[in-house]
């Protein structure tokens, strides 16, 4: 049984069947700690953990996975595996030779089983996951949950010296264009239109969507742009406390879809899951714009793309239209 059909074949208890939907979409995506573990085992998958935390935290991602990890892990920095810019911007999409000669290094090669996680629960890690997507990798998912839960269902971890895995060949892939959304495709999206040709939902809280609240760098400018919906990133999430560990981990399918309707209405979230209302997720830099794209494709959502700079990159452009309010 292939790695996406073994995930598909499972099945979300209690879950509502919603039409042109299913919920057993979610597990191309996700595992648990129990078959994280079990993938390790039977196919030899190399799970990556890609913890970012945000520039004003004191925490270090680095630091903290040299202290643990899951046995074996090796760490994705999300900010190095990435591309130069012209603005100084993190962690964006990293061209196909990097992204090939960072796997090479991690010991993975395309047939390999990806894991991915963070000691958030939920919130890098699908960043991760949209990386080696975007790269067509699609034998990749995350851990939901991430360590804590990985810890709280009483699974080992490691505190020795990292492990330093056998390099393998990865010949450059091809890189999925449609994933990724330009500065400059974003003003054709809504320049001259009634209606934006894409939807764009806003993964920021709402707060910095209306411009009410500052924007976490001060110089960056506070609203939303013209057409953009907001879906705060952490609607589609449950906070979770086991056996003293917290984490975050995503809501069932059923319960996804219900924030995408609060955000934008059921005729548009029906065609949204459709494919007939292609979407474009944004957010401040391009981090949490991923854990509303992995939402969404648990949904069945195939029409999606993120936008890369996300707000901070659109709103250090002087030109770029700003609206506030509703």
């Amino acid at each position: 049984m292939s790695f996406a059909r073994q995930f598909a074949s499972k099945i979300f208890s209690g879950r509502t069947v919603l039409r042109r939907y299913s919920s057993h979409a979610a597990n191309k995506y996700l595992v648990t700690p129990k078959e994280a573990n079990e993938l390790v085992q039977s196919q030899g998958a190399v799970i990556l953990d890609s913890t970012w935390f945000m520039p004003n935290s004191p925490r270090n991602a680095a630091k903290e996975f040299q202290s643990k990890r899951i046995p074996q892990a090796r760490f994705f920095d999300l900010d190095a595996v990435a591309s130069p810019h012209e603005l100084g911007l993190k962690h964006m999409i990293p061209p196909p030779r990097v992204f090939a000669d960072a796997c090479e290094k991690f010991g993975i090669s395309p047939a390999t089983p990806v894991i991915i996680y963070d000691v958030h629960g939920v919130f890098s890690s699908p960043r991760g996951l949209f990386t080696f997507r975007t790269f067509n990798h699609d034998k990749s998912v995350i851990l939901d949950g991430g360590l804590p839960r990985w810890e709280a269902e009483g699974l080992p971890v490691e505190t020795s010296e990292p492990v330093t895995p056998t390099a393998v060949d990865y010949p450059t892939p091809e890189f999925n264009a449609k994933a990724i959304r330009s500065y400059e495709q974003m003003l054709a999206n809504f320049t001259g239109k009634d209606t934006p040709d894409e939807l764009v939902l806003d993964a920021r809280p709402k707060s910095r969507w209306l411009g009410a609240d500052p924007e976490p760098r001060p110089e960056i400018r506070a609203g939303h742009m013209p057409g953009s919906v907001s879906l705060q990133f952490s609607l589609f999430l449950q906070k979770n406390n086991v056996n003293g560990k917290e984490f975050t981990t995503y809501l069932p399918p059923d319960k996804i879809r219900e924030a995408l309707i609060g955000a934008v209405g059921e005729e548009r979230a029906q065609a949204i899951i459709d494919g007939k209302l292609p979407v474009i997720t944004s957010c401040g830099s391009g981090m949490t714009a991923a854990i509303v794209w992995l939402g969404l494709r648990q949904l069945g959502v195939k029409d999606i793309s993120l936008y890369d700079e996300s707000w901070t990159g659109y709103a250090m452009r002087e030109s770029s239209p700003v609206v506030t309010g509703e």
